[in-house]
């Protein structure tokens, strides 16, 4: 029962997480800014203050980060962490590994090195977290073990300048909450596999524990806690991890993007305190996954997700890939995306976490510098730029975890991303809502609506995504891009005795406060108002938000449509998190003659963006 409430207490404030830190999705995926290709003086294209090579910018940005937390501080005569995190400021604790990284490292860009009130503001914070577990308020907290890491660390970085009296409180307080994470450790020490199906946990927290009771045995010199450490994390790296370069959550060969950062942090972290040989190619892997599922605007590949719809320019772990050239180029890609308001302790801190821990050296580009680029995974999922457009695709399966909500039905198959718009059409995947699937059908009464098999083929001049369903298969086609507009097909070939009801459904990210504009002359403000287009008011294509897509088949359209919330368990509420559903009925009819009617049904597509 512990260890399950452990879980259930991470899996709600990495929920928590989540929603203090994004917007919505469909936005977020048009706000970020393309870095350029000026990279060769180490230098990206941004409009926000500060410089732009690293590690100069990390303690750029975490100074604006401590700044933040010592106004917030001080507007309390004797602040309690409720105090602190009210309004978007959860994980305060994160913060005094900023301002203990700055006190502490030694750089050329770092203008802060044994500044004397970096080195009061590490005090006051860690004083105050030791008042308030103490008293027993700490620990009770959502994220507990991630603060504590981050007072771990700073207390390893000030453990000289604090005095004995202090420095004993803090160790006394730190220890009293990273000893039961020994026990979570050894509990689940010979699980067949770190995911959840084996560890009814997910596997970003373990990972997390097991590198905290690491870097505390190299702390405070216990040996036991560094052998249990030692031997999950190099498990993580040699074994764990995917040929693909991540480690699954609900399935081991399949990926979970966002969380995928967590567990690389702590992988990362153990590898800079023990040097063991078998992390590094786990490094190089995990590298090479995130630097080509990243759309340009700094956020990851959804459609390949199981967990998460929606997930944030992410700073977690990004000193990982500063082994390796590409990898400093996609650091360094990250953080200039990241501007000074953004600075939450959340984020400050994992800021202070890359500039530690940050390697030195020359830069190559990424994909996001180049205007072509392609990559297949070993797996039924590849993406692929082509000047301005990046296109995803996910051949991907699994069975569902009916009894799990945080994760989604594997049901999304196609993502189409424009440099200038943003992200148009989502393949993101949700929960026990079939109207969201790439394709469903109805049969006895029954809708189904994961493919039973799937391939996909890439080359340079077509991809070809083909799923196998039960009364029919689909392939998508999508050809090389022309200028502005770019191409892509639906050829669906019926299979025996049709469903009751079979369709294509594309998720579109329309912006709520835009007109949506259609070809019927329609013109319509997108707010609250649920809306239901037939046929006729769309009348062949609809513009919005700079781009326009036509289409040769009839097709309604629903708005808003909320997706599942894993963290809610229910459909979100935004409507800044609603997309809109274009549904297309594909009317296929039984032949006695033949039991597979190739290419029966044909739906192709156009899309143009300014």
């Amino acid at each position: 029962m512990k260890l399950f409430f452990h879980f259930q207490k991470l899996v709600l404030l990495i929920g928590v997480f989540i929603s203090s830190t994004e917007n919505s999705f469909c936005q977020s995926q048009s706000m970020g800014r393309h870095s350029g290709d000026n990279m060769q003086a180490g230098f990206i294209t941004n409009e926000d203050a500060g410089p732009q090579h690293l590690p100069g910018r990390y303690f750029w940005l975490m100074e604006k980060g401590c700044r933040m937390a010592e106004e917030k501080m001080n507007a309390f005569s004797n602040p309690t962490l409720d105090q602190l995190e009210s309004n978007g400021w959860r994980w305060f604790p994160y913060t005094i590994m900023a301002s203990s990284v700055l006190y502490a490292k030694k750089h050329p860009a770092n203008k802060f090195y044994h500044d004397k009130k970096m080195l009061e503001l590490s005090i006051r914070i860690g004083d105050l977290m030791a008042k308030e577990n103490e008293e027993g308020c700490f620990e009770s907290r959502f994220g507990a073990d991630w603060d504590t890491y981050m007072w771990l660390e700073a207390y390893r970085l000030l453990q000289n300048v604090l005095g004995m009296e202090r420095k004993e409180r803090w160790k006394r307080e730190i220890l009293k909450i990273v000893k039961p994470m020994e026990e979570y450790c050894i509990l689940l020490e010979n699980t067949a596999w770190f995911d959840v199906p084996f560890l009814n946990t997910s596997p970003n927290h373990r990972a997390i524990d097991a590198s905290i009771l690491y870097l505390a045995s190299k702390v405070f010199g216990i040996k036991s806690w560094e052998k249990i450490g030692s031997e999950i994390l190099r498990r993580f790296a040699a074994t764990e991890i995917s040929p693909d370069g991540f480690w699954g959550e609900h399935n081991h060969l399949l990926p979970t993007t966002g969380y995928n950062y967590l567990t690389l942090s702590a992988v990362a972290l153990y590898w800079e305190h023990s040097k063991d040989p078998a992390v590094l190619p786990a490094l190089r892997k995990a590298t090479d996954f995130h630097k080509y599922y990243t759309y340009p605007n700094g956020t990851p590949v959804e459609v390949i997700n199981d967990r998460n719809r929606f997930w944030e320019v992410n700073p977690w772990g990004n000193f990982a890939f500063t082994h390796f050239p590409d990898g400093r180029r996609y650091a360094q890609f990250i953080a200039g995306l990241l501007k000074s308001e953004d600075m939450i302790p959340a984020v400050t801190g994992r800021i202070a976490q890359d500039a530690l821990y940050y390697h030195e050296g020359t830069l190559q580009p990424i994909p996001q510098d180049k205007k072509f680029y392609h990559h297949k995974m070993s797996i039924d999922a590849g993406i692929r730029k082509n000047n301005y457009w990046v296109v995803a695709y996910s051949g991907l399966m699994a069975t569902q975890a009916i009894n799990n909500t945080f994760f989604l039905d594997r049901q999304g198959n196609l993502s189409i991303f424009n440099e200038k718009s943003g992200l148009i059409i989502t393949g993101a995947n949700s929960k026990r809502q079939p109207e969201l699937a790439t394709f469903s059908e109805k049969i006895d009464g029954n809708i189904y609506h994961l493919p039973i098999n799937t391939r996909l083929q890439m080359s340079d001049t077509a991809d070809r995504l083909s799923l196998a369903f039960n009364t029919f298969f689909a392939d998508v086609y999508v050809t090389k891009p022309s200028g502005n507009e770019l191409k892509f097909r639906f050829s669906v070939h019926g299979k025996g005795t049709p469903g009751e009801e079979t369709k294509l459904n594309l998720q579109l990210c329309l912006k709520a406060g835009e007109v949506l504009e259609m070809a019927s002359g329609k013109k319509i403000l997108l707010g609250k108002e649920k809306i239901e287009l037939s046929s006729k008011d769309i009348g062949g294509w609809i513009r919005h938000h700079g781009w326009i897509l036509k289409m040769d088949a009839d097709a309604t359209l629903n708005w808003p449509f909320y997706p599942h919330n894993p963290y809610a368990n229910a459909p979100e509420t935004s409507l800044s998190r609603a997309v809109g559903v274009l549904s297309f009925p594909l009317l296929l009819k039984e032949d006695q003659k033949h039991y597979v009617r190739v290419n029966e049904r044909e739906i192709s597509f156009a899309l143009k963006a300014d």
